[in-house]
C-alpha cells in the first residue's frame, strides 16, 4: 500500500500538486499506517519520510492513543466524520508547536490538512500576558490611590490622638494609674501610625530623602540586625558583586525592603534553612522591555533576597503585593510587608521580579535604576538643635479644625505665641493686619483655594523674612516630586509628637538658607 501511494505521489496530478503546498497534507490508512505525506509535513513533524511512510502512527508517536487528536481521528475512520481543531504538539527537543488540523474521511482512510499556527499562538499568548500585566498595574495603581487617601485622613486623626495624649501625659504624675492608661493609648496610636506609613509607602506617597548609595555598603550595615531578625536556625549568606553601580534612594527605604523581605523569607522557612542576599549589575534592552511594559531600557542595580522555604503557588504570587493580603493566620501579620516593598520600588522607578514554586523556595529580585550623576554619597546633615521652645510669633494654618487646635496647644505649651488661620485667605488677612513680625509660617501642604507653597510665597511678600515649616500626611509638589523631599525644605510629617514638632520648629527658626 505504501509503495502504491508513493507511486501515486509521483504520477497522480493531485499528489504532485499537494507536494508543493505550504500546508501539510497526509493520508493515514484504516490500519493507522502513513500512506502519503507532502514536503510540508516533513518540515512540520521534523521527521524523515522513511520514519513515517509505511509505519503506524502509534509507533511513530508513542502514547498518542491517550490524546484528543487520536479520538477524533478514530471517529473519522469509524464514523466518517469531519473535525477541525487546534493541537498543541511537543517536539523531541521539548519545544512547542501549534497546528490547526482539519481531519476529513477519504476512501483510503483519513486525510489531515495541517497549518502551522505557532507564531500566531505565541503572539496571542504574549498579548494575553501583556494585557494581564497592564490590568495588574492598573489594579495596583487604583489600590494605591485608595490606600494613600485613607492613610492621609487617618494620619490626621492619629495626630489628634497622639497630640492630646502627649498633653495629657504631661499633666499626670508617673505613678498615677491614668498615666499607664494614657501610655497604652499612645503606644497603640504609634503602632497605627506605623501602619499608615506602610500604606503611604505602598501608595508611593512616603516622604523620603534620597542619597547616592553603594548598596553593598548599605546592606552590609544591616547584616547584623537581619541575622537577629531571622534567627540562628537560618544561615544568612551575603554575596556582594564587585564594582557595583551606585543608586540614588533613601537608605531607610533599603532597610525597609530588606527587613520586610527577610521576615517574609524567615516565615517561609520551616526549621533550618538558607537565606541569600546578593547584588549585581544588570542591563535591559528594548527587546526585554517590549514584553515587560513596566520596565524601561537602561542600566540597573539588582539586589535579591532568596530562600529555600516552602515557595508559593501561582495564585498566591498574583496577590502578594496587594495590601492586607497575607497567607499567615489571624493576628500574625498585617499583609503590608510586601505591599510596602512594592511601593518603595515603584517610587524609585524600579521593578521587581519574583520567582517561586511550591517546595522550591522564593527569590525576590529588585532592580533599581543606576545613578548616572555625580557620586556624592550624602548631603551634609544639620547640627542637632536643643528642643526647648521660644517666644517667637508663629502663624499656624490648617484646614482640619482638630489638627489646628491641637498644634496650637502644643506650640503654646512650649512657649510660642501662636496666630491661627483655618485657610489661606484668613492667613493672608491676618498677616496684613498684624502689626509686628511673624517669624515662622506652619502650614499644611494641601488646602482648598490655595496650597501651602503658594501661601508661603504670598506671605513672604508681606513678611520678607518669614520662614516656613510645611506639614502633611503625604507629599505634594511644594515638598516633593513623586514623593521626594528637597533637603532645603523644612518639613514635618503627620502624625508627629510634641517633641518632634518642637525640634522641627526650632530648626526652621534658626536655619540659615
Amino acid at each position: 500500500m505504501a509503495n502504491q501511494q508513493n507511486k501515486l505521489s509521483d504520477s497522480d496530478f493531485s499528489f504532485r500538486f499537494m507536494d508543493h503546498l505550504l500546508e501539510g497534507c497526509q493520508i493515514i490508512g484504516f490500519d493507522w499506517q502513513y500512506l502519503y505525506l507532502n514536503k510540508a509535513v516533513i518540515a512540520q513533524s521534523r521527521k524523515t519520510r522513511e520514519e513515517l511512510i509505511g509505519n503506524r502512527i502509534m509507533g511513530v508517536y508513542p502514547g498518542i492513543e491517550e490524546t484528543e487528536l487520536f479520538a477524533l481521528m478514530k471517529d473519522c475512520l469509524e464514523n466518517r466524520t469531519s473535525h477541525l481543531l487546534e493541537n498543541k504538539f511537543t517536539f523531541p527537543d521539548d519545544s512547542i508547536g501549534w497546528f490547526e488540523l482539519r481531519i476529513e474521511p477519504v476512501p483510503e482512510g483519513l486525510f489531515i490538512l495541517s497549518l502551522d499556527i505557532t507564531e500566531r499562538k505565541n503572539t496571542e499568548e504574549e498579548n494575553k500576558t501583556l494585557q494581564a500585566q497592564l490590568s495588574q498595574a492598573q489594579k495596583m495603581e487604583s489600590i494605591g490611590r485608595l490606600a494613600g487617601g485613607v492613610a492621609h485622613d487617618f494620619n490626621n486623626m492619629l495626630n489628634v490622638i497622639l497630640g492630646y495624649t502627649d498633653i495629657a501625659l504631661e499633666c499626670v504624675a508617673n505613678e498615677d494609674p491614668l498615666f499607664h492608661d494614657l501610655s497604652e493609648i499612645k503606644n497603640a496610636a504609634d503602632r497605627a501610625a506605623d501602619l499608615t506609613r506602610q500604606l503611604l509607602a505602598f501608595a508611593r506617597k512616603q516622604i523620603v530623602t534620597p542619597k547616592v548609595l553603594d548598596l553593598n555598603e548599605t546592606v552590609e550595615g544591616m547584616l547584623k540586625i537581619l541575622r537577629r531578625i531571622i534567627g540562628e536556625n537560618i544561615d544568612l549568606k551575603w554575596v556582594p558583586a564587585n564594582s557595583l553601580w551606585m543608586v540614588k534612594m533613601d537608605p531607610s527605604q533599603v532597610d525597609q525592603i530588606l527587613a520586610n523581605l527577610c521576615v517574609n523569607a524567615r516565615d517561609a522557612i520551616a526549621g533550618v534553612g538558607t537565606l541569600v542576599i546578593e547584588t549585581g549589575n544588570a542591563i535591559f534592552d528594548e527587546a526585554y522591555c517590549e514584553s515587560h511594559p513596566n520596565v524601561h531600557p537602561g542600566d540597573y542595580v539588582m539586589f535579591a533576597v532568596s530562600d529555600d522555604g516552602q515557595g508559593m503557588s501561582g495564585e498566591t504570587m498574583a496577590q502578594i503585593f496587594e495590601p492586607f493580603f497575607t497567607t499567615k493566620g489571624v493576628g500574625e501579620g498585617t499583609g503590608l510587608g510586601l505591599a510596602t516593598v512594592y511601593g518603595i520600588v515603584k517610587q524609585n522607578n524600579g521593578f521587581i521580579n519574583v520567582y517561586s514554586e511550591p517546595g522550591q523556595g522564593t527569590s525576590f529580585k529588585i532592580y533599581l535604576p543606576r545613578y548616572a550623576g555625580e557620586d556624592q554619597k550624602s548631603a551634609t546633615s544639620l547640627p542637632t538643635i536643643p528642643l526647648p521652645g521660644g517666644n517667637e510669633v508663629l502663624l499656624l494654618v490648617e484646614d482640619e479644625l482638630a489638627i489646628l487646635n491641637l498644634v496650637k496647644r502644643m506650640l503654646q505649651k512650649i512657649g510660642y505665641r501662636v496666630l491661627i488661620a483655618k485657610n489661606a485667605r484668613e492667613a493672608v488677612e491676618l498677616a496684613e493686619e498684624f502689626s509686628g513680625d511673624i517669624d515662622l509660617l506652619i502650614t499644611d501642604v494641601v488646602m482648598p483655594e490655595m496650597n501651602g507653597r503658594d501661601l508661603s510665597y504670598r506671605l513672604q511678600e508681606i513678611q520678607p523674612e518669614l520662614k516656613t515649616l510645611f506639614m502633611s500626611g503625604y507629599t505634594a509638589n511644594i515638598i516633593a516630586h513623586h514623593g521626594i523631599v528637597d533637603e532645603r525644605v523644612n518639613f514635618i510629617q503627620k502624625p508627629f509628637s510634641m517633641e518632634d514638632l518642637a525640634g522641627k520648629v526650632r530648626k526652621a527658626l534658626v536655619r540659615e538658607d
